[in-house]
C-alpha cells in the first residue's frame, strides 16, 4: 500500500502489518513467469506445506460435501413429495449457520484455530454418519433430517471462519489472492462435479451411501488439519480469551471503523441480492428456453456460473498478482452485473449460458480479492470474526436474492427481472464506489 493510502481514514489499515506475524516461512520470490504460465493459476502458495495440506484436503471434501447437499433435499422430497419442504429444510439450515458463524468467528479469535478445526471437522463427519444411519434405518422422518441438517450447518458455521482466517497465517501476505483463488477454484469445482457424481451414483449404490462417502472423505480433512502447525491467538496477554456476545459486537464495531471491510461486504451483498438470478432458472427453462428442451436448459443454466468460476480460477494468473484489490472488486462486481443483464436480455439459450459463465468468471475475481481484503485489512485477532460475518453474507445474500427475484419474476417476467437486477448491480456499485473512495483506493 502506498503512502497516500496508508491512513486509517482512507483504507483503514494503519494498524495492520504488511504481513502476519506468524505467517508461513519466507520463500525466495520466483522469477517472472513467461508465456502461457502468466495466464495459468498462480500456485506459489502450494510451496508452503501447511497450506498445501489444507488445500489438498479440500479437493476431496469439496466433492464429498456436495454429495450430502444433493442427498438431503432428494431424501426430503422422496418422503414428502413436496418442494416446499425442501425449501423449509434450507431455512432450517440457514438459521444455525448464521448464528454459529458469528459465534464461530469469535471463538476462532479466542483459541487455537487448529484445535477448533479439528473439533468442528470431527463434528461434521459425525453428522454425516448420522445421516447415513437414519437413511439405512429407513426412518423416513423429515424432522430428523431437518435436525441433522441444522446440526451440520452449526458445525460448518463454527468451522468456516477458523478455516479461512488460518490462511493468512500459512502464506505470506502478497500470496493471499493466489491462495484464495486456489481455494475458491476447488470449491467451485465441487459445485459442478459433486452434483453430477451424486446423480450418477444414486441409481448404482443408493442414496444412503452418499452420506457415508462424505463422512469418509472428511477423514482426509481431519488428518490434514491434525498435521497443521498450532495456530494460537497472536498478541499474548492482549489476545481475546472469551467468545461471547460482547466479542461479537466488538467485531461489528471494528468493521464499522474500517470502512474498506464494510464496503467489501456491501459489494458482495449488492452483487448477490440484486444480481443472482438462480430462483428464475426453472421459469426461464420452462418458458423462455423451452424450445431447447427444459431439462437441458435447466441444467445448463444452473451449471453456467460455477463452470465460469472454475475457468476463472484456472486462469487466475491473469489477475491474482494485482495490487489494487479494491478496484478489482469494483470492476468484478460491475462485470458480474453487466453479464447477468445481457443474459436476461437474450432469448438465445447459448448466449444466456455464455453470459452467465462470464458472470461466474467475474464472481471468482470478486471472491479472490474480497477474501484478500478481509485477510489483509483486518488484524489477526479480528480475522475470525470478520470471516464469520463473511460466511453470513455469502450464505444469506443468495437466499435473499431467491425471495426478491422469485417475487419480481412472477410480477414482471423472468427476463425483465434478470436484466433489471443486473443493471441495478452496475448502477449501485458505481454509485457506491464514487461516493465512498476507500474501496477503490485500497491496495496491498
Amino acid at each position: 500500500m502506498d503512502s497516500s493510502q496508508s491512513t486509517e481514514g482512507s483504507a483503514g489499515t494503519s494498524d495492520v502489518p504488511a504481513a502476519p506475524a506468524a505467517s508461513a516461512p519466507a520463500v525466495e520470490p520466483s522469477p517472472g513467469r513467461r508465456g502461457w504460465r502468466r495466464w495459468a493459476m498462480d500456485t506459489r502458495p502450494l510451496r508452503h506445506p501447511p497450506f498445501r495440506r489444507l488445500w489438498s484436503s479440500t479437493i476431496v471434501t469439496a466433492v464429498g460435501s456436495q454429495l450430502t447437499a444433493v442427498a438431503v433435499p432428494k431424501q426430503i422430497f422422496d418422503i414428502t413429495g413436496s418442494s416446499a419442504w425442501v425449501g423449509y429444510a434450507s431455512l432450517a439450515g440457514l438459521v444455525p449457520l448464521v448464528v454459529f458463524a458469528l459465534w464461530g468467528g469469535a471463538i476462532a479469535d479466542s483459541m487455537d484455530r487448529r484445535k477448533l478445526l479439528l473439533i468442528t471437522n470431527c463434528g461434521i463427519a459425525g453428522t454425516s454418519l448420522l445421516f447415513w444411519a437414519q437413511a439405512i434405518a429407513g426412518l423416513g422422518s423429515v424432522a430428523v433430517l431437518m435436525a441433522l441438517l441444522a446440526l451440520q450447518q452449526a458445525f460448518f458455521g463454527l468451522n468456516s471462519p477458523a478455516r479461512t482466517a488460518s490462511i493468512a497465517r500459512l502464506v505470506p501476505a502478497d500470496e493471499l489472492p493466489a491462495a484464495n483463488a486456489l481455494s475458491s477454484t476447488v470449491m467451485q469445482t465441487g459445485l459442478v462435479a459433486g452434483p453430477l457424481l451424486a446423480g450418477a451414483l444414486i441409481p448404482v449404490i443408493g442414496l444412503p451411501e452418499l452420506y457415508l462417502i462424505d463422512a469418509v472423505a472428511l477423514c482426509a480433512t481431519v488428518w490434514a488439519v491434525f498435521r497443521l502447525p498450532s495456530l494460537p491467538p497472536l498478541g499474548g496477554s492482549s489476545a481475546v480469551r472469551r467468545a461471547g456476545w460482547r466479542q461479537i459486537a466488538e467485531g461489528f464495531r471494528y468493521m464499522s471503523r474500517r470502512r474498506v471491510l464494510l464496503l467489501s461486504f456491501l459489494a458482495d451483498i449488492i452483487a448477490m441480492v440484486f444480481g443472482m438470478p438462480r430462483a428464475l432458472f426453472p421459469q426461464l427453462a420452462s418458458q423462455t428456453f423451452a424450445p431447447y428442451g427444459q431439462g437441458l436448459a435447466l441444467g445448463l443454466l444452473y451449471a453456467a456460473i460455477p463452470i465460469g468460476a472454475v475457468v476463472g480460477g484456472l486462469f487466475s494468473g491473469t489477475f491474482s498478482r494485482a495490487g489494487r484489490h479494491g478496484l478489482m472488486v469494483i470492476g468484478a462486481v460491475v462485470a458480474w452485473g453487466l453479464a447477468v443483464a445481457v443474459s436476461g436480455l437474450s432469448g438465445n439459450l447459448w448466449i444466456a449460458v455464455a453470459c452467465l459463465a462470464a458472470a461466474g468468471v467475474a464472481d471468482m475475481v470478486s471472491m479472490v480479492f474480497r477474501g484478500a481484503i478481509l485477510l489483509s485489512a483486518a488484524t489477526d485477532e479480528m480475522r475470525g470474526r470478520m470471516q464469520g460475518v463473511f460466511t453470513v453474507v455469502v450464505a444469506g445474500g443468495p437466499r435473499l436474492a431467491d425471495v426478491l427475484h422469485g417475487t419480481s419474476g412472477s410480477a414482471l417476467g423472468p427476463r425483465a427481472t434478470v436484466a433489471g437486477g443486473g443493471l441495478l448491480v452496475v448502477v449501485i456499485m458505481l454509485a457506491l464506489a464514487a461516493a465512498l473512495p476507500e474501496l477503490r483506493r485500497y491496495r496491498i
